[in-house]
Formats: structure tokens, sequence, C-alpha cells
């Protein structure tokens, strides 16, 4: 009795085994058994867009100094207060002024006995020689002089704005500069382009800088100069603006826009949804259809049109047909079916 309940119930297990392998109900879902991928594509071709470089940057003083005599010692006199604007040539400091005074003795005695040395010589009454010494003496005390002279009373080499004040009156200099002297009617800032704009960028070049402080005002500028080496590790070159600022209303220090036409130029430009990102990295890549078959191509992205973007590939070229829908689910080598 045993074997048989046994048996019936091996054969009940056998008979569920194949109960399950058998046809299923369908749940509406539809199988696709076609191994063919349905996507829609675009030909390729180059349009002419405006080339125009934006970058944040720094203003800059045309001219930044550091007013800092070459002789230490006492400072007698700080004519200018922070903030204070200067012209060429201003009063700015008045160190003590025993060296000088010292040094103009000897510069005054030397000049007269120059003057007797030379009367002497044009009689013939003393040797050349005696000429010659007392004429690199005074040569020597005179470049002295002025030395000593332009470190006592320090005047303003450029107009500009007194940016920093480190010393009263009777202080004692002691290397730290005493004020700092800033260009600003005129500035100056320093950009990084990409070495891709090398060939386009050229001295003399006109750019235009905004500021979010005036956002309603444009501010012309003017390529400098363009610096000749590329920095391997960014792979960019720096390139000098100079910005006129007669208003002063743009200051040393503030953040600028730097807007830069580079003209206009060939580029294949595609919908921003077309290109993908491989996952946990920069790289950005498209599909291309090789006769039926997913071609899986690295691109490098540049500028943006609203909903379109640029890719830079050597490995695609006008005519080809990009996989615009649909592109998600490819791999490379996937065959397609192309709707038209």
């Amino acid at each position: 009795m045993k074997n048989n309940i046994f048996s019936l119930s091996i054969f009940a297990i056998f008979a569920m085994a194949l109960s399950s392998c058998g046809p299923k109900e369908t749940t509406g879902v539809v199988v696709n058994t076609n191994d063919k991928e349905i996507v829609k594509v675009q030909k390729l071709e180059k349009i002419n867009v405006a080339r125009e470089l934006d970058v944040i940057t720094t203003l800059e003083g045309y001219e930044t100094m550091n007013v800092s005599p070459s002789l230490t010692g006492l400072i007698e006199h700080i004519y200018v207060e922070v903030g204070d604007k200067v012209k060429t040539n201003d009063d700015l400091v008045r160190m003590d002024q025993n060296q000088y005074n010292t040094s103009m003795l000897t510069y005054n005695n030397l000049k007269v006995e120059l003057s007797r040395v030379e009367a002497l010589r044009e009689s013939g009454s003393i040797a050349e020689q005696v000429y010659d010494q007392t004429k690199l003496q005074f040569d020597q005390i005179e470049e002295s002089l002025s030395f000593i002279k332009e470190n006592t009373f320090v005047k303003a080499p450029f107009s500009g704005v007194i940016s920093a004040k480190n010393y009263e009156d009777g202080e004692l200099y002691a290397g730290q500069a005493i004020l700092v002297l800033t260009q600003i009617d005129k500035l100056k800032a320093y950009i990084n382009v990409p070495e891709t704009y090398f060939p386009m960028v050229k001295s003399g070049m006109k750019a235009k800088i905004t500021s979010p402080i005036y956002p309603d005002e444009v501010f012309d500028a003017t390529i400098e100069v363009v610096y000749p080496t590329i920095d391997p590790a960014s792979h960019t070159f720096t390139v000098k603006l100079i910005i006129p600022n007669a208003g002063e209303k743009l200051r040393p220090g503030m953040y600028a826009n730097t807007y830069l036409q580079l003209g206009e130029e060939s580029a294949m430009v595609v919908p921003y949804q077309s290109v993908l990102k491989l996952q946990g990295s920069n790289i950005r890549y498209v599909f291309i259809n090789d006769n039926g078959v997913a071609k899986y191509v690295e691109v490098q992205l540049g500028k943006r049109f609203d909903d379109m973007i640029e890719i830079i590939s050597d490995e695609i070229s006008e005519n080809d047909e990009l996989v615009v829908v649909g592109q998600s689910k490819l791999v490379n080598g996937s065959k397609l079916e192309i709707q038209r």
C-alpha cells in the first residue's frame, strides 16, 4: 500500500512538472522576437556657427606698485591716504633727509672742485689724469645723489589711487611697502583659452567685458598679448586683455565675464539628447548607422545651442546617419531597424 501511495506521489509531481512546461496565457504584453532594435536616424551635416568664447576672469589694475624706497630709515611724512587719487610725479613719501643732505654737500663741493680743475686743464696747468680723477668722482656722486633723492622724496610713477597704507609719519620703515599705488583708469585681465583656439586669437582683437554689478552695460577690451606657449597640464594658453576704464566704474578685484568673438566656423551640430554619457566617467558618445549596424563613436562636446550641441570626432563625417531615437538601447554592433 505504501508503495502505491509513493508511486502516485511521484506521478503527481511529474504531471505538475509537465504542466508547467506547457503554453501560458498571454497578458497583453507582446514579446518581440525580432533581434533588431527599432531606431530613427538623422543625416549629419555641418553648419556655420559663431565662435564666441566666454571666460570668467578677475580684473586687475593695469599697473600696481608697492611704494618701497631702497633706503631704510624714519618716514618723515606720508602725503596721501588710502583712496586718494594721485597724478604722475605727485609727492607720496618723504624719508629722513640726513643722507640726502650729506650727499648734497659732497656733490656741491665736487662741483666747485671740478670747475677749478676744468679751468686749470684749459690753461694746461694740470695733468690730464688729475682732471679725469676729479671728473670720475663728480660723476659718481652725481649718480649716487640722484638715487638717494629718488628714494628720499618718493613720487608717483603713474596716475592711480592709493589702495593701501602700512605706516604713519615718524615710523621706522623696515621693508614692508609703505603704500600701494594702483592704476584704475586702465585695467587688465588674464584669461586662459583652450589650445584649439590658438590659431584664431591674435593681438589687437576686440573683446567685450560684462560685470554682474552693471548687468546692462558692456565694456570694451583689446587683446594686448597672446602668450606663445601652451600649458601642458591644462592645454590652455594665456591671453592678456587691456580694458579702458576712464569712468572708473570697473575696479580691480571684480569678477567679470569676457566675450571673445572668433568669427564663424563650420561645425557638426546634433540634438543634445542624441549624445550619451558613459556612466561613471566624462566620456560622451553617439551611435552611427553603419550599414544597418550600430557603431559606437566617442565624441568631444563643443558649444551648445539651445537643444543642439556641437560634437567633434575624427570618426564621423557629413552624411553619416546619427541615431537620434532609440540610441539608449544600443550597444556597439546592435542590428538596426530604421524607421524613416
